[in-house]
């Protein structure tokens, strides 16, 4: 049994829209490229269109959408009209908590066909919308790295109707449905300046993803990003189907996560006071991604990247939590300012930890990945910390590089166990690939069945390929074309939306995916948006699709796709001149 549910009014939201000039018309060529054409003959047999977001839907097997569908895309070459007062929702009978996703996804979708119109669809249509979500398992709205993501959605139109179906496995697929169906759906202007919106008459459309792990990683400790920015940010993937947020939350120059059971951890570690990120902002971030179809993975870095927020402890009689806090001159005892790796040989750090898991384990969703660090651990630091030397003497380790590696693995096992303690699952940790991961490494510290590794390497280097050989599942984030902090210091090099998408990943079923990476060093609230997007954009097609054509043919796609996030209220930068963008295929190699 099915219950009708009938959205009569979209919501009027302020934003904007983007608009060319009114005296083109536009044409396909080559079904590639939406090109403009001033004076057009209306005896002439070209096809013209009167935006190029219409001939932009026209053009090509895939129209506009982005990223483009895996398995199949039909899509006809003509447009209806739709009134978008008279679009209305058939829901599948469930529990309340279903019905409360269903609602807010649809609401979304709402939401962005209003913000494709310019916030006022005015222009008159007797066409209706009829969408019926169809959804086998409606068991819970659980939501981990298995969940089935695949969607089927048709559209055919007869009578003044547009019927649209929505099929699919979870949820999750239902929402990806939505996405694509409002990508479908563009913005005309009548003869009388009034604001309209067209759809195709009739679509097949059948896609899941290539890879199951797409995300996105934001550093909030090198500079804090307000919870308004992060939310923009997570509008943005969902635009793109990217489905993982890794909250990189804490490292050595602050702890801005509020921590309930160790309140130390962030009066001591935060910027300010008022940059905390408080106990309902993190559960409302949570919640706000599930609506948007995407994880949340903490991470909590260690034993390195651990400073600030971690000076208490000898005040509290618990001894040094951390040591080589502040260290000068800083670059003989970390990777960058300012220094501070925890104490291992410090009983109580592990109390500690179990309280802050405790709270992480208390924001995540059950079953969902965590993320242990372990990157950049800078052995000079340990070496030249009495406490640290005399312990590892004591326990029988060498202070040579072996001994180090031993001493670390110690405290990863460590805290593997102190998690364990408070969970009654064992979940799979994430590991950055580090000396400990190193393929001659790794077996002798890192079980494969409870680890997987988070390689931040080039794309030259073998080592992602010999750890895939021994079994261990990867999480790729290209060092040479996923950073996206590259290109604003030192001697490292920005990578542009092309230098992302032709970032290819092994075709490897131990390859779980892959994440862009904004670490936050030079970077904060103002600039974020722009440095994610609209690259972020091309990583989520690789991801999504992992297509094997061209960048000839994804270019016109990437073009809408940016116009409709800055559509959408998400900041972006530009990639070439506007020239570029009206005149699709003319800036080759630009």
């Amino acid at each position: 049994m099915y219950k009708l549910i009938i959205f009569l009014q979209v919501i009027i939201l302020i934003g904007s829209s983007i608009s060319y000039q009114t005296d083109y018309v536009w044409y396909c060529r080559d079904d590639v490229y939406c090109l403009p054409l001033k004076n057009h003959n209306k005896q002439s047999t070209v096809q013209a269109y009167n935006n190029q977001n219409i001939c932009r839907l026209m053009c090509g097997k895939f129209g506009g959408l982005w990223p483009k569908p895996t398995i199949k895309c039909n899509l006809e070459k003509s447009t209806v009209g739709v009134n978008a007062e008279l679009i209305r929702f058939e829901y599948p009978q469930s529990d309340n908590g279903i019905r409360e996703y269903l609602n807010e996804v649809s609401f979304l979708f709402l939401k962005n066909i209003n913000d494709e119109c310019g916030n006022i669809c005015n222009s008159p249509s007797d066409t209706e919308m009829f969408i019926r979500l169809s959804i086998s398992e409606l068991s819970d709205l659980k939501f981990t790295h298995d969940t089935d993501e695949s969607y089927q959605l048709n559209i055919s139109t007869s009578d003044n109707k547009i019927n649209v179906l929505i099929s699919s496995k979870t949820v999750f697929g239902t929402r990806h449905g939505l996405e694509t169906l409002s990508q479908l759906m563009v913005k005309i202007v009548d003869d009388k300046g009034r604001n309209g919106l067209v759809t195709v008459a009739n679509a097949e459309i059948s896609d899941k993803p290539y890879y199951r792990h797409r995300g996105l990683l934001l550093d909030t400790a090198r500079h804090f990003i307000p919870i308004e920015t992060i939310l923009k940010i997570l509008d943005g993937m969902s635009i793109n189907k990217m489905n993982v947020f890794h909250w990189h939350i804490t490292d050595s120059q602050s702890f801005p996560m509020e921590v309930s059971r160790v309140p130390q951890m962030h009066f001591n570690g935060a910027f300010s006071s008022d940059k905390v990120y408080s106990q309902s902002q993190i559960n409302d971030i949570v919640k706000y991604a599930k609506y948007r179809g995407i994880r949340v993975i903490f991470e909590l870095d260690a034993p390195a990247h651990a400073g600030h927020g971690w000076e208490w402890g000898n005040k509290e009689g618990l001894g040094n939590l951390a040591v080589c806090v502040d260290n000068q001159p800083w670059r003989k005892s970390c990777i960058q300012p300012n220094c501070g790796q925890l104490n291992p040989a410090n009983e109580n750090l592990y109390t500690v930890l179990r309280d802050i898991y405790q709270d992480i384990r208390d924001y995540k969703e059950k079953g969902e990945f965590f993320h242990m660090g372990g990157d950049e651990v800078f052995m000079a630091c340990w070496n030249n910390t009495k406490e640290i030397t005399d312990y590892m003497k004591s326990s029988g380790y060498e202070l040579t590089t072996e001994g180090f590696l031993d001493f670390w693995s110690e405290f990863q096992s460590k805290a593997l166990e102190t998690y364990d303690s408070i969970s009654d699952e064992k979940i799979p940790m994430i590991m950055w690939s580090s000396e400990l991961t190193h393929p001659n490494n790794i077996e002798k510290y890192l079980p494969k069945n409870r680890y997987i590794i988070q390689t931040w390497l080039p794309d030259t280097s073998d080592i992602p390929e010999k750890l895939l050989n021994k079994g261990y599942r990867l999480i790729m984030s290209t060092k040479n074309a996923w950073y996206f902090d590259h290109g604003f210091w030192g001697i490292t090099q920005y990578y542009n939306w092309k230098k992302v998408y032709a970032n290819t990943l092994p075709r490897h079923q131990l390859v779980l995916g892959g994440e862009v990476c904004m670490w936050s060093e030079y970077c904060d609230e103002h600039s974020v948006e722009f440095k994610i997007f609209p690259r972020l954009n091309a990583a989520a097609e690789r991801l999504w699709t992992n297509p094997t054509t061209d960048l000839k043919s994804a270019e016109p796609r990437f073009n809408r796709q940016r116009e409709r996030i800055i559509t959408r209220g998400i900041k972006t930068d530009a990639v070439y001149p506007e020239y570029c963008t009206l005149f699709e295929g003319e800036c080759a190699n630009y």
